[in-house]
């Protein structure tokens, strides 16, 4: 088949197309390698900000590219925003590939209107982005993602349209599946995130007694991450046992940098509100680390897993937070095995060999 690939998160995409292309299909991803990441694509498509005529620009270089967006079997959104544009000005490059492909299928990978709906109802979810029970979590972000997201705006209105006219929804996470189940539960899957592990081996038995901790950082979503509450807990445990523990930090910085500073780490902490882990969690577990993080059991029913818990998983709590640290620092003779759970899971639901499958079979499954 001939498959488009259109915008990226945290390498999904660029992924799935290697899962893809291994199972010998012809993948073109286009995308803006999802800002200062840089990941790979075939065709870019970026907007630079801070020039004269930016988004003029930007939305003159997207229509030169329309010719080569035409005649594919299979045409995968990433969200209702795949390109850089006001979403009014994004219904007519959707309706284009709309009229110009054989099918058309939407991700939920990430923000959109049904997740932030789901998020800030304080029912859907335990805890979430927005709240914790029935506490709304108020702070710059999670106000900018409802006012975006809801009450009538554009980006409400494109995601439903997209949502009600696409010949399916594939979901990567069960946050998002949740938030879709009940309106589109019928033409809804859920696809775990693609992980390639050519390049991995499972991990060798650490020696060292200090535990290193990675986290990382994107400045302008510290809060919605919950990063902010991670770093504290992890501060704290640095002060206490300041000669059993190292942190190593990442604050914005390119994906193949971020991947060889996960080399140097036992232990990741990613998406403190998450009941799942995301492609950094996955990419970590992949290489045989420890992650502390959103590891719900409704992830692990998802993938039918009966029996491996690698994941650390924590609560919105800085105190929950610390006190799982503390575990590990107590105890790091468990590290290794975890370690190999980690890499045995990834291998096992992950696979982007296997995941591509599943996308083919549910994409051919749409008539």
């Amino acid at each position: 088949m001939k498959i488009l690939l259109i915008g990226e998160y945290s390498n999904v995409h660029w992924t799935l197309a290697e899962g893809l292309r291994a199972a010998g299909h012809k993948v073109c991803v286009l995308s803006n390698g999802d800002f200062w990441k840089n990941y790979k694509r075939d065709i870019s498509l970026i907007r630079e900000e801070g020039r004269s005529f930016a988004g003029i620009k930007y939305m003159l270089k997207a229509i030169s590219l329309l010719p080569q967006m035409r005649g594919y079997d299979i045409v995968q959104l990433i969200n209702p925003m795949f390109l850089e544009l006001k979403a009014k000005h994004i219904v007519p490059f959707y309706k284009y590939l709309r009229r110009n492909n054989s099918k058309i299928f939407l991700g939920a990978m990430g923000m959109d209107a049904l997740w932030v709906k789901a998020g800030a109802d304080k029912k859907t979810f335990r805890y979430s982005d927005f709240n914790i029970g029935d506490r709304a979590i108020d702070n710059e972000s999670t106000r900018e993602l409802i006012n975006d997201w809801s009450g009538g705006t554009d980006k409400e209105h494109l995601n439903y349209f997209i949502a009600d006219d696409c010949d399916g929804i594939i979901a990567g996470m069960y946050e998002y599946h949740t938030a879709y189940k009940e309106r589109y539960g019928n033409k809804l899957t859920y696809i775990p995130m693609p992980m390639n592990l050519d390049n991995t081996t499972p991990p060798v038995k650490r020696k060292e007694e200090k535990i290193k901790f990675f986290i990382g950082i994107q400045k302008s979503r510290s809060q919605y991450k919950g990063t902010d509450i991670m770093m504290r807990a992890l501060l704290r445990i640095k002060e206490n046992y300041p000669d059993r523990c190292e942190i190593l930090k990442a604050e914005n910085v390119p994906f193949e940098e971020y991947s060889r500073m996960i080399e140097d780490c036992d232990v990741l902490l990613d998406q403190l509100y998450g009941y799942s882990p995301g492609m950094n969690a996955l990419l970590a577990l992949a290489k045989g680390k420890i992650v502390v993080g959103g590891a719900e059991e409704e992830y692990y029913e998802l993938l039918n897993e009966k029996q491996l818990r690698p994941m650390v998983n924590v609560t919105p709590d800085e105190e929950d937070v610390y006190k799982k640290l503390e575990q590990l620092i107590l105890t790091p003779k468990s590290i290794s095995h975890m370690q190999e759970d980690s890499y045995t899971l990834v291998k096992k639901h992950h696979d982007y060999r296997r995941v591509a499958k599943m996308y083919l079979d549910f994409w051919n499954s749409k008539k």
